[in-house]
C-alpha cells in the first residue's frame, strides 16, 4: 500500500490507560486499514474511515516494530522486566522539539523508538504533518556519558528513501549504509537508541530478549496479533489471518540466535519502510497530466534525459492548461492552495534550465536538474553544495573552513580513533569530522561522505560511493586514486528528494534552512562564491546556478507545487 494513513491516538484518556498498562503500548503511527473500531478506549475520539484493504502482514508487523519502545538502552537500564512499564520515561521523550517551541512528546513515559524521529501525524493539529521526519534542526537522542544530546544531522524523510536507483542504494546523508536492513540494525543498536559503540552486542542481546519474552499483553501486541513469539512464528491457529506472515518472514524465536532474531526484525521494518512512497499527487503532477506531458521517463531513458525532454516540450508549447485553485483537488494538510499557474511554470522552467557553452546569461538558470532530476527530484548521488562550509564559517569566521586541516587518506586511516567516527570496531574514536561545529573545538565539523569513503569499518557502501565520487567531475582526466577521491569527498552529502518539502522542513543535512526561500537565497549566494573560487571542494555544477531575486521567488513557488497530502 503506497499511501499511508495514520491517526493520532494519544488522547488524554489513551495516555492514562497506556501508562498504567504494559509497556510497548498505544501506537502513534497507524495502519488504518487493519483497525477495527469497537471496544478499545483508545478508539473513542477517532473519526470513522472507510474500510480499505488491510496491509500485508509483513508491513503491519514492521509498523509494530517501528513503534516498539523497548529496544532502547534506557528501557534495558531502567525496566524491572520486559513486560513492565518504566517507573519513569526517558526525559528526552517528554517533549517534541520544533524550531520555535516544544510540544508534548507522543512517547512520553517510555523510551525511544523509530517513530520518535520519524513522525507522521502525531502533531498534526498543533504543528502539521510530517513525511516520516521530525521538526528539529537535529534530532534529540537519549543522554549518555558521552555528552551528546542530539544527532549531528537533521532527520531525513523516510518516504521514498528506499526507491531503487541505478548506481546502487545508499542511505543516510553520508551514504553509510548500502542496504535498508543495515540501516535498521545499526539504528536500533546505536547511539540513536542510547547504545554506546562498545554496547553493540548488549544491544542485540537485549532486543532479542524483548522479542522472546514479550507476553502479548501490551497495547501494540493487542493491536498487532499478540506476542512476538506467536506473530513471528506465523503458525499459531489463533493468529488473525491479517497478521500471518509469509514464510520468508517467519522465525521461531526460541530456536533462533540473537543475530537471527535481529535480522528478522530488520527484514520486517524494511518491509514497512519500503511501503512508504509518495503518490505523486501534487499540483505539479496534476499540471503534467492536464497538459499530457509525460509523468515518467520512457523505457531506457534516464532521469536527466527525461528532464531535458520535458523542458523542450514545455518550451515548444504556447497554450497551457493550468491547475486553478478551487478545483476538484484541494489540499487538506497544507495551508497553500492546490494550484499550478504561471508563477509555478516559470519556476519549473528555471529549475530545468541548464547553462550552455557561451551563454552569458546572468539569471534564469537554476541548473537544479543537475542534482534533482525528475520524477523523484533527486539523482541519488552525492555533492558538496557548500552547506558545511557556510555553517563552519558562520561559527569561526569567513575563510576558516578553507584553512581547516583535513588529514589525507594515510593519516586518517592510520589513526582511526583521532579522525573517524566511533563504531563497534573502534568504540573510542572521537569522530571530529562528523560533529556539529562549535567554538569550543575548531576541529569539529561535518565532512559527510569523507567519514565513510575508504573507511574499513564500512565495507558495504564502498563500491557505490566510489562510483558516485568518480562521477562528480565529468571531465576528470587524472588517474583516480583513493586519496584523490577522499579529497573529492570532503563535505559531500547525498542529494535529498524535493517532494512534499512542506512536511519536512528544516532543510539540508544540518537543518539550517526553514523555508524554500531560505534555500534559494543560499544557492544564489553560494553559486557566486563557487564561481569566485571561494568554496572548498565545491561540486562544479554549483557554478552553473544563476538566479535573480525574482528567479528565486519563482523557484520557491515551483518547489511548493511538489507538495502533496501525504498521510
Amino acid at each position: 500500500m503506497a499511501f499511508r494513513r495514520c491517526f493520532i491516538l494519544f488522547v488524554t484518556l489513551g495516555i492514562a490507560l497506556c501508562l498504567a498498562s504494559s509497556i510497548g503500548c498505544a501506537p502513534s503511527v497507524r495502519s488504518a486499514p487493519t483497525r477495527t473500531k469497537n471496544n478499545s478506549a483508545l478508539d473513542t475520539n477517532l473519526t470513522a474511515e472507510p474500510e480499505e484493504e488491510p496491509d500485508p502482514a509483513e508491513i503491519a508487523i514492521g509498523e509494530r516494530l517501528f513503534l516498539e519502545t523497548r529496544f532502547a538502552q534506557y528501557f534495558a537500564a531502567h525496566s524491572k522486566h520486559i513486560n513492565a512499564p518504566l517507573p519513569t520515561g526517558d526525559p528526552i521523550l517528554d517533549k517534541s522539539v520544533t524550531l520555535s517551541t516544544e510540544l508534548p512528546g507522543p512517547f512520553a513515559g517510555r523510551s525511544i523508538n523509530c517513530a520518535a524521529c520519524h513522525l507522521v501525524d502525531q502533531h498534526k493539529d498543533a504543528a502539521g504533518m510530517r513525511a516520516y521526519n521530525d521538526f528539529a534542526q537535529r534530532s534529540p537522542i537519549p543522554a549518555r556519558d558521552d555528552g551528546a544530546l542530539s544527532t549531528p544531522r537533521n532527520s531525513p524523510q523516510l518516504v521514498g528513501a528506499s526507491l531503487s536507483r541505478s548506481a546502487g542504494l545508499l542511505l543516510h546523508f553520508d551514504g553509510e549504509f548500502a542496504t535498508s536492513a543495515d540501516l535498521v540494525i545499526a539504528t536500533v543498536t546505536s547511539r540513536n537508541y542510547g547504545w554506546l559503540p562498545n554496547e553493540h552486542d548488549r544491544a542485540i542481546a537485549h532486543i532479542a530478549k524483548v522479542i522472546r519474552q514479550d507476553n502479548g499483553v501490551g497495547e501494540l501486541a493487542k493491536e498487532f496479533g499478540g506476542s512476538y513469539t506467536k506473530v513471528l512464528g506465523g503458525i499459531d491457529p489463533g493468529l488473525p489471518a491479517k497478521f500471518v506472515l509469509p514464510a520468508e518472514y517467519r522465525i521461531d524465536v526460541n530456536e533462533s540466535s540473537d543475530q537471527q532474531i535481529i535480522d528478522a526484525v530488520a527484514r520486517l521494518i524494511v518491509a514497512y519502510m519500503n511501503d512508504l512512497k509518495f503518490e505523486q499527487a501534487s499540483p505539479y503532477d496534476a499540471y503534467l497530466k492536464a497538459n499530457s506531458f509525460p509523468p515518467m521517463p520512457d523505457k531506457g531513458e534516464n532521469d536527466i534525459a527525461y528532464g531535458r525532454r520535458l523542458l523542450k516540450l514545455i518550451d515548444s508549447g504556447s497554450k497551457f492548461t493550468y491547475i486553478k485553485p478551487g478545483g476538484k483537488n484541494q489540499f487538506k494538510l497544507h495551508k497553500q492552495k492546490f494550484a499550478f499557474g504561471q508563477e509555478e511554470l516559470a519556476g519549473l522552467k528555471i529549475f530545468l534550465r541548464e547553462p550552455s557553452a557561451g551563454d552569458s546569461s546572468v539569471s534564469g538558470i537554476g541548473n537544479c536538474i543537475a542534482c534533482h532530476t525528475p520524477p523523484h527530484f533527486t539523482d541519488f548521488a552525492v555533492h558538496n553544495t557548500g552547506v558545511t562550509q557556510k555553517e563552519y564559517n558562520d561559527v569561526h569566521g569567513k575563510g576558516t573552513f578553507a584553512k581547516l586541516n583535513i588529514p589525507d587518506l594515510q593519516a586518517r586511516n592510520g589513526d582511526h580513533d583521532s579522525f573517524l567516527p566511533p563504531t563497534a570496531n573502534h568504540p573510542d574514536a572521537t569522530g571530529p569530522y562528523r560533529r556539529i561545529p562549535s567554538r569550543a573545538d575548531p576541529k569539529h565539523t561535518d565532512l559527510g561522505v569523507w567519514n565513510i569513503f575508504a573507511n574499513p569499518d564500512f565495507p558495504a557502501p564502498q563500491k557505490t560511493i566510489r562510483k558516485l565520487l568518480v562521477s562528480i567531475d565529468v571531465n576528470r582526466s587524472e588517474a583516480v586514486t583513493d586519496n584523490k577521491l577522499l579529497n573529492r569527498s570532503v563535505a559531500t552529502f547525498k542529494t535529498p528528494g524535493l517532494r512534499d518539502l512542506g512536511h519536512s522542513n528544516p532543510f539540508m543535512h544540518n537543518g539550517k534552512f526553514v523555508t524554500a526561500e531560505d534555500v534559494m537565497s543560499f544557492y544564489k549566494e553560494i553559486s557566486q562564491q563557487a564561481r569566485d573560487g571561494e568554496i572548498r571542494n565545491h561540486d562544479p555544477r554549483i557554478e552553473g546556478i544563476k538566479l535573480s531575486e525574482e528567479d528565486a521567488k519563482r523557484l520557491s513557488a515551483f518547489i511548493r507545487s511538489l507538495n502533496e497530502d501525504y498521510e
